[in-house]
């Protein structure tokens, strides 16, 4: 597949300018907050995306994956851009730099946003909990929300980062080993990778998939956390360093990512695609994997969707918590009454939600959905924070960056016209 000339001249420029002579040990002192972005792209919801798709569409969809990535690359290096360049998070630049009218309501569908991501988080923790050990899911959805809280409360930035990486490997080389497990046709699998198609009644689940990939709480967290390193605190000359040494950063921990979502609708593809296997939720996908792949598949998809479960839970706490604290103008600080209220309404509100829920591998898809569907306001303030010399200073995008970030959120749009133009037709045909 052929890049658009403006996406290729994008990466051209990243190449000439942000590709900084370097080992392989300096270049690790600069991995971690990518990853921890990337923890939350491969997160329950993106579970439940990726197998359903997989098994209602084989390989067909992994098209998507790569689309998404692609976008996610741009947009998660934009937000790092503003949070290095300027030592605000998104959400404090949008509280201080536009009318108070938009910031809040900017900042407070984000802060939705947040929750419906935390709800997904902390269910498919619970569903984990559940294939483990058989405790109830609500139950292990509140023991869940428990452990977050008190790892969220009691542990600096730096522990988290450690374990979230310990987690990120554990989740790889789970689906490494599953892999193994399965005959794989790698021509059509890259064929589909790089081939776009939409099968009938397939556009939620596109949604989903581009939601579950996407999403707007990432570019808030990535802005974030970008500052722990306190690089907007040196020298022009070292700010514009670290730019280059995140843009790597950022490329290779998406990279992670897409390799292990596209796994996800891999094994999904040919274990119940090919087998006619429907699955409706993934305690399901669990127990149908034993039979197929044996014991062992089934306990390490539980335990990885575990991982995977907490880690996500862990960021998207810290996300709403950074997403609060900036409607007052402040930044994520665990130890301020503003981060810790913003973690408790996330926590807390995600939980309510869950335990309302009938149908969990329903409720994981539509809540990616969701995030689909808040996604364009967060691309737009990106790109308007971005691309303000106001904001940023020389650091603001060039007019190519700028277009191409529009062109994301007007396809965007453009899907979730068609998503819920999709939703009405089906209500009305059956009314």
């Amino acid at each position: 597949m052929k890049l658009p000339r403006p996406l290729k001249n994008l990466f051209a420029k990243y190449r000439e300018t942000h590709a900084p002579s370097l080992t392989a040990l300096e270049l690790f002192r600069y991995i971690g907050p990518g990853l921890l972005v990337t923890v939350g792209f491969i997160d329950p919801g993106n579970w439940a995306a990726n197998i359903s798709g997989g098994a209602q569409y084989g390989t067909v969809l992994l098209w998507v994956i790569t689309l998404s990535t692609v976008m996610l690359i741009v947009l998660q290096h934009n937000a790092a851009h503003l949070g290095i360049a300027t030592g605000l998070c998104l959400s404090e630049a949008a509280t201080i730099h536009l009318p108070a009218r938009t910031g809040r309501f900017l900042v407070g569908s984000a802060m939705l946003a947040a929750v419906s991501t935390e709800v997904a988080e902390l269910l498919g923790a619970a569903i984990a909990i559940h294939m483990l050990s058989g405790m109830p899911i609500k139950l292990a959805a509140a023991v869940s929300t428990l452990f977050v809280a008190f790892f969220l409360y009691s542990n600096s930035y730096r522990r988290i980062e450690t374990v979230i990486i310990g987690f990120v490997s554990i989740i790889g080389v789970s689906f490494i080993y599953e892999l193994h497990l399965v005959p794989v046709d790698w021509s059509a699998t890259f064929r589909h990778w790089v081939t776009p198609a939409l099968p009938d009644g397939s556009i939620v689940l596109v949604m989903s998939l581009l939601g579950a990939v996407v999403m707007p709480h990432n570019l808030f967290l990535h802005s974030e956390i970008i500052q722990s390193r306190q690089w907007q605190l040196e020298d022009e000359q070292v700010i514009r360093r670290q730019l280059k040494y995140e843009f790597l950063d950022t490329l290779f921990s998406m990279g992670i990512g897409w390799a292990i979502n596209s796994a996800m609708i891999i094994v999904a593809a040919y274990t119940f695609f090919t087998a006619r296997v429907e699955v409706a939720e993934l305690q399901q996908a669990s127990a149908v994997l034993e039979p197929i792949l044996g014991k062992g598949a089934a306990l390490v998809f539980a335990f990885a969707l575990l991982c995977a479960g907490i880690a996500s839970s862990i960021t998207a706490g810290i996300a709403g918590g950074s997403i609060f604290a900036g409607l007052f103008g402040e930044p994520y600080d665990i130890r301020d009454s503003h981060s810790r209220l913003g973690v408790k309404l996330v926590l807390g509100l995600s939980l309510a939600i869950i335990l309302l829920i009938e149908d969990t591998l329903q409720g994981l898809v539509l809540s990616q959905v969701a995030l689909s569907l808040q996604l364009p306001f967060t691309i737009y303030l990106l790109v308007r924070l971005t691309s303000s010399r106001e904001v940023m200073g020389a650091h603001a995008n060039p007019p190519g960056t700028r277009w191409l970030l529009i062109s994301f959120g007007a396809v965007i749009t453009l899907l979730n016209a068609y998503l819920l133009f999709d939703f009405a037709r089906g209500v009305f045909s059956r009314g």
